[in-house]
């Protein structure tokens, strides 16, 4: 664990959050006394998402794909 001054924290901060991200604690002190603590967040765990979750809940136009293409078509052809 190092403890740094709030001078050097600011003026180095990348190099202190990717020390902290490595799992380094890093103490911030103001005139010496510590103020704040630099630690690395705890890793969240990623739940698997199952699919079909929103089965049935929403509705699209049978012509969905084709809805505004001439829109669309005319916006890429459009010289303005």
């Amino acid at each position: 664990m190092q403890t740094i001054n709030i001078h050097e924290a600011k003026t180095h901060l990348s190099r202190f959050v990717d020390q902290a991200a490595a799992g380094e604690e890093i103490i911030i002190a103001r005139a010496g006394k510590p103020v704040a603590r630099l630690v690395p967040l705890a890793p969240t765990p990623s739940e698997r998402r199952t699919l079909g979750l929103g089965m049935g809940k929403f509705t699209f136009p049978e012509n969905f794909d084709a809805s505004g293409t001439a829109e669309i078509q005319d916006m890429f052809e459009s010289e303005g």
